[in-house]
């Protein structure tokens, strides 16, 4: 644990005195322990860092939803590379994590090497589409704090784009289930309101300037991240994308091995 910007940040590190560091960012309802497994396949030789984003896990859920601005989540991400003495790293970011990641990156180019997103998307094109999302966020934000965490995660793992985890192992399924309702209730509803993919800036435009490589991971299962990758893919001017067989949204969670496998061959080709 560690205090930055006046909250208390959970992190965990694999290998600390690995020289090569990558950094984990977990999506929404998750925690450091989403990456577990995926730590277990990669090799010794790096330092693994995981974080719990604001809001999520052992992280502060403050009640000011300006503590969850995507402008904020950057910024209290930049002052922990500078406690934690990260001067550039692998960032790794999945799903609401490969947003921040991705903005991040953006805006603090200098200290990301590679970024490998994960199911993720730099936001949505239109204020249409904002407009609309952040209306169903707030419903959604509304709705765990009127039925709790328990209520939200039943409806959540139903939702279609968590189908494919319902053919995991039942000890798997378990494990998700628990970090999900491990989260704090303000914690997931302020998370909506301050950084649903409604809420953030959109980044599309700034994807052909980045300059560094990119590595997108997108499910087999999961069409509608894989046309939202391919269209990254057209913008990005370093860019690599996998689509990985027989998963969905989740590929760190359904398939570990893979994902892991698929991070330390382009670490390796550097």
């Amino acid at each position: 644990m560690t205090s930055i910007r006046g909250q208390n940040i959970h992190y965990q590190v694999v290998n600390p005195e690995a020289k090569t560091t990558i950094v984990f960012l977990h999506g929404f309802t998750g925690s450091t322990k989403t990456w577990e497994s995926t730590e277990q396949w990669i090799s010794k030789k790096y330092r693994m860092i995981s974080i719990d984003l604001i809001g999520h896990g052992l992280t502060d859920s403050p009640y000011s939803v300006e503590a969850y601005s995507m402008d904020e989540q950057v910024e209290l991400l930049r002052e922990f590379f500078e406690a934690r003495r990260i001067y550039t790293c692998t960032l790794v970011g999945y799903s609401m994590g490969g947003r921040v990641a991705l903005a991040f990156a953006i805006r603090y180019p200098d200290k990301v090497k590679k970024l490998v997103l994960e199911s993720a998307s730099p936001g949505l094109k239109t204020e249409d589409e904002r407009r609309t999302r952040i209306k169903n966020d707030r419903q959604l934000a509304e709705r765990i704090e009127k039925d709790g965490v328990e209520a939200f995660v039943n409806y959540w793992e139903n939702i279609p784009l968590f189908e494919s985890q319902k053919h995991l192992p039942a000890d798997i399924k378990q494990q998700v289930r628990d970090e999900r309702l491990n989260q704090s209730p303000v914690g997931l509803a302020n998370s909506l309101r301050g950084m649903g993919t409604g809420k953030q800036s959109s980044y599309w435009h700034e994807l052909k300037h980045f300059q560094k490589p990119v590595v997108m991971l997108t499910g087999e299962l999961d069409r509608k991240f894989i046309q939202k990758a391919i269209e990254m893919k057209e913008e990005f001017p370093i860019c690599e994308h996998h689509i990985v067989p027989a998963v969905g949204h989740a590929i760190h969670v359904e398939n570990p091995q893979i994902f892991a496998t698929i991070i330390k061959e382009h670490l390796e080709d550097e």
